[in-house]
């Protein structure tokens, strides 16, 4: 599948803090500005959300916030991957702390997933976690330990290093996030300058008091560092 997110990228993960005409005024802000610092954002959204953020942004990556590995007819109250490409969705989120898979149904995830088209973003825990998906093949890894979801503080320099390179062994395509802790613009700088290709959060974003000089501080080390990759 071709790229549809060019690292280095911003994810805002708004979870289920944000809906309706909430979600819509943050997902119009970022698109606006994705465009103004030329960086790629990943915006996840709820399900009935979807195709609300799709169809009143441009430049987002619409991104589901999980599915099921379903197939059209059967399956009452499950979500059809089929369903988010309808809705505009371009990449879904898998095995989330919030909402863990099993390696089966991850397995099975990952392939629905690309038989529809949509990019795939699976988060993983351990180093060992972190390999053993990497072997799965997913576009994206979001690479946080379970503990440091939430907290504001960010994971340490070690783990961050050494869970970019344990993905980037396995696959050096798979583009790495790290994000778990991470709230300014400095701690963004910080994932990239110790390997990772993308970061972003949910809390530091949607819990701060002006979004758009959260979300300007936290594009302005992504755009630089994208000037840096262009220019290699």
């Amino acid at each position: 599948m071709d790229r549809v997110i060019e690292a280095p990228f911003l994810i805002i993960n708004p979870k289920a803090y944000l809906y309706g005409d909430e979600l819509l005024r943050l997902a119009r802000l970022a698109d606006e500005l994705s465009a103004e610092y030329g960086v790629d954002i990943m915006f996840t959204a709820q399900h009935a959300d979807l195709r609300l953020v799709a169809d009143n942004t441009e430049r987002l990556v619409v991104t589901a916030q999980h599915m099921d590995p379903i197939t059209p007819g059967r399956g009452m109250g499950r979500i059809l991957p089929e369903s988010l490409v309808a809705a505009g969705a371009r990449a879904v989120v898998l095995n989330h702390a919030e909402h863990s898979l099993t390696l089966a149904d991850l397995d099975a995830n990952l392939v629905r997933a690309r038989e529809v088209g949509l990019a795939t973003v699976v988060c993983a825990d351990s180093l060992a976690q972190c390999q053993a998906i990497a072997g799965m093949g997913p576009d994206v890894m979001i690479c946080e330990p379970s503990s440091q979801i939430g907290k504001g503080s960010l994971t340490t320099d070690d783990y961050i290093r050494d869970s970019t390179a344990a993905v980037k062994e396995v696959d050096p395509d798979i583009l790495v996030l790290q994000g778990a802790g991470v709230s300014t613009g400095d701690d963004v700088a910080r994932v990239l300058s110790l390997g990772a290709d993308a970061s972003g959060g949910t809390s530091g974003i949607v819990c701060a008091p002006d979004w758009r000089a959260k979300v300007t501080e936290m594009l302005e080390p992504l755009q630089a560092a994208r000037r840096d990759r262009s220019h290699h």
